[in-house]
């Protein structure tokens, strides 16, 4: 427990890095959690680092996306199956996290498909694009609690999500308090459905946990996920959690032997290679995480959840040219295959690239690009702008956007 502050709990830049650690395994909705508690301990502090608040809030609105896109694929694979109901109830939930533009039209297209399809008007078409779209139409994007609880379950593994069906009341209430961040609340209720439940294979303790360790309880959290691991070996999360518990204690022994006791295929899993990854990085050996990032890039090939643990590990070890050229490679694949550049990689090209004294357009024009994508964060870019116009000799624009980044900034 000496590694454990009990009464204020971990820094705002530990449960960052947690939030990061986790959205590069791609647990998007645990690293929501974890930024949206960084931000709430960010924002009860009397003097706020408004950079950091707004580094948080492009985070939050970063996985909330990725979630949508998650929600959106599942949609399509229970709509094809003939799952209208689960489908609509996802698409309902996509939309109500999502702030890009571009996918809530997809999302309201997608909705209006599979109305249709259920409707029996014609098989969804989820891709075709021609069909009317009120965006003023209300309630698109309402969900009630049984709704909402459906949605959620509709993404889990098919014996989870029975399971999950059939846990009653306290667990529905818990398990909803706990996606909308109320964790007193969840841990209350969740509780009280294990006790109810009383099985020794129920999935209430991974959920349990999960308050428990928003709550500063980890040992409580530990217990738990231990005994689950005893019955269901294969429960993924549950290796997470543990993960994050002995990473924050500073047991990464515990760590590395709970991850080399997974069992077979799970064990070849990306997600468990990650993990792995990241307790190197977490213990402070950069230099073997850098290796072991490298070997699995050279053995199975392209990922950009291992890309982007590289290039946060060639950071850490201040080779920042290195770190560069990687997110610019993760770009890169990104334009290659047209799919949407994260804008969190966009602007740690341009951040390191202008730290590295490359101030020309290309540059610029990144700055201008994450200025539309990351509004909150425009002053700061703009502010950059001016200094790379600077550079280039217009003065003009460089004054133009230094008064704008000006009148832009928090006051």
């Amino acid at each position: 427990m000496a590694w454990f502050n009990l009464f204020s709990g971990p820094t705002v830049e530990k449960l960052e890095q947690k939030g990061d650690a986790l959205g590069t395994a791609g647990f998007w909705g645990e690293a929501k959690l974890e930024y949206e508690r960084a931000r709430r301990k960010l924002e009860a502090v009397t003097d706020q680092d408004r950079d950091s608040l707004g580094r948080l809030e492009g985070k939050i609105a970063g996985t909330k996306d990725e979630l949508a896109r998650e929600h959106h694929q599942n949609a399509l694979q229970l709509a094809v199956s003939g799952d209208f109901k689960e489908a609509l109830d996802l698409v309902e939930l996509a939309l109500e996290l999502t702030g890009d533009a571009s996918l809530k039209e997809t999302l309201a297209q997608q909705h209006q498909t599979i109305e249709a399809a259920r409707a029996g008007e014609h098989q969804p078409t989820l891709s075709d694009p021609e069909y009317d779209w009120d965006p003023d139409e209300e309630n698109v994007g309402f969900q009630a609690p049984d709704e909402q609880f459906s949605a959620l379950c509709g993404t889990l593994p098919d014996p989870v999500r029975r399971a999950y069906l059939g846990y009653g009341a306290d667990f529905k209430t818990g398990y909803l308090a706990l996606n909308n961040g109320d964790f007193e609340t969840a841990a209350r209720y969740l509780a009280r459905a294990l006790e109810t439940q009383n099985a020794a294979d129920s999935y209430i303790p991974l959920e349990l946990a999960t308050a428990y360790l928003h709550l500063n309880r980890p040992e409580q959290a530990r217990q738990l996920l231990e005994t689950l691991l005893d019955h269901h070996p294969d429960a993924l999360p549950a290796y997470q959690i543990l993960c994050e518990i002995y990473w924050e204690q500073g047991a990464f022994d515990r760590a590395e032997a709970l991850l080399a006791s997974i069992p077979g295929e799970l064990a070849a899993s990306l997600a468990v290679f990650v993990l792995e990854g990241e307790t190197l990085f977490q213990a402070g050996r950069f230099d073997d995480a850098k290796i072991f990032y490298r070997d699995f890039i050279a053995t199975y090939g392209w990922d950009e959840s291992i890309a982007r643990a590289l290039a946060r590990t060639h950071e850490a070890l201040n080779e920042m040219d290195h770190a560069r050229r990687m997110y610019q490679e993760i770009m890169g694949h990104c334009s290659g295959c047209h799919s949407r550049i994260d804008p969190l990689v966009k602007e740690k090209v341009a951040d390191l690239s202008f730290a590295a004294g490359i101030h020309d357009t290309a540059i610029l024009e990144l700055y201008l690009s994450l200025a539309q994508e990351l509004p909150q964060k425009a002053f700061a870019y703009y502010a950059k702008v001016s200094r790379i116009y600077q550079t280039l000799g217009n003065e003009t624009e460089a004054r133009r956007f230094l008064a704008l980044a000006d009148r832009m900034a928090p006051r």
